[in-house]
């Protein structure tokens, strides 16, 4: 079952609450080409990741404001995808909070490996980029 909608439901963000890997899709380039992120889902049914704020998708996004990111069920659970797409905000604030977030979220940070590789996140400057839902997909078996 496939539906279509303009936000996220109840049951979206819990979904979208695990610690799954989405896939960014921006628009100012020659083609798509989409990269694994981690992402949050806010109360607000928007959705965030963080990033450098010289990488290459802010580039893209300062030329044109929309993204996409499509988030799907592991290998051996039953198929469920949810596709999420509308115009972004680059936002300065609260970028280093998300990260810290989304480590705990997706890392062991007890781990001294993984608590260098954050340091060295913070340590860097960080931007918020920010999914508005203008269309949101999903389908679940």
């Amino acid at each position: 079952m496939s539906t279509a909608a303009d936000s996220l439901t109840g049951q979206d963000l819990e979904f979208l609450g695990r610690p799954l890997h989405g896939f960014l899709t921006v628009a100012g380039g020659p083609h798509p080409q989409p990269r694994p992120v981690w992402f949050e889902a806010t109360a607000e049914g928007n959705v965030q990741i963080f990033t450098s704020p010289d990488s290459l998708k802010v580039r893209r996004l300062q030329r044109d404001p929309w993204a996409s990111i499509v988030v799907a069920a592991p290998v051996g659970e039953r198929e469920r995808w949810i596709s999420v797409a509308g115009r972004i905000t680059v936002e300065s604030d609260g970028a280093h909070e998300l990260c810290s977030r989304l480590a705990a979220r997706y890392w062991d940070i007890g781990d001294p490996d993984r608590a260098s590789v954050l340091a060295e996140i913070l340590a860097a400057e960080q931007v918020r980029i920010v999914i508005r839902p203008e269309t949101v997909r999903r389908y679940a078996l």
